[in-house]
């Protein structure tokens, strides 16, 4: 029987590589889906924003309303400054 026991001590070794391997194809997987979703939304916010920067310039959209938006939205300091909107007032570490 040790060798019976030998073969079956083998292939539950194999089954638990196996079981890791496949771990770890499926976190891959994972990731790459991560990656491919934060592209899809970061392509789909830049079309969002060039169909409404369009719509400012051929003065379908009122530029003041899109500037209250952004106002209101836009907290750290970067941000704003790229809007040439001033500095809000907030805690210290909001940029």
């Amino acid at each position: 029987m040790p060798k019976l026991d030998d073969q079956i001590s083998t292939l539950e070794e194999r089954l638990k590589q196996l079981k890791l391997r496949q771990q770890r194809s499926d976190a891959r997987k994972r990731a790459v889906d991560a990656q491919r979703e934060r592209k899809a939304e970061t392509r789909r916010r830049f079309v969002v924003g060039t169909v409404i920067m369009a719509k400012v310039q051929e003065g379908e959209m009122d530029q003041s309303r899109l500037r209250e938006w952004l106002d209101q939205a836009l907290t750290r300091k970067d941000d704003r400054a790229l809007f040439e909107l001033p500095p809000k007032d907030g805690p210290p570490n909001a940029e």
